[in-house]
């Protein structure tokens, strides 16, 4: 039997759109179970949203970085290298004339440091080893891309 894993997540708004599209509140509050402890969200500043609360699409691109990061470091520990620092700039697209409106594109910007006798390429090629192995990026239909920088520490 295939085992399945299962990934809950809840959310909690309250509040009243009686006064239509323009009024109602976005803010509203996340919870990753079996955490307790609950996070604020809203809608993105352009869709009247808060603009110092983080929003959906936000997360989409932060799961496609964590994941892309995670993978790496596990195909980057099973082939024995020595990851000292991973940092990411990801950004997400999301054009106003696509249809339906949606994230087109995230690019993800690994900035790696490893230790001093590790071979570039290597590396590269673990980056790009990760993003195939990545659950989030197989599962969305958005373009993922990645554009990583590759640093070998000097000598202590």
């Amino acid at each position: 039997m295939v085992q399945t894993h299962i990934y809950r997540a809840e959310v909690q708004w309250s509040g009243s759109t009686a006064l239509g599209y323009p009024s109602y509140r976005r803010a509203h509050s996340a919870f990753l179970p079996p955490a307790t402890e609950g996070f604020d969200l809203s809608a993105d500043p352009h869709f009247r949203g808060d603009p110092d609360l983080p929003n959906p699409e936000q997360l989409l691109v932060l799961a496609a970085s964590s994941c892309q990061l995670l993978s790496f470091l596990a195909v980057a520990a099973r082939r024995k290298v020595d990851v000292l620092r991973y940092e990411d700039d990801a950004v997400g697209e999301m054009p106003q004339d696509s249809v339906p409106l949606r994230i087109t594109r995230i690019v993800l910007r690994p900035r790696v440091t490893v230790s001093a006798d590790t071979d570039r390429r290597l590396v590269e090629r673990l980056l790009l080893e990760a993003h195939e192995q990545c659950y989030i990026s197989n599962s969305l239909t958005t373009q993922v891309t990645v554009e990583g920088a590759v640093t070998v520490s000097g000598p202590d």
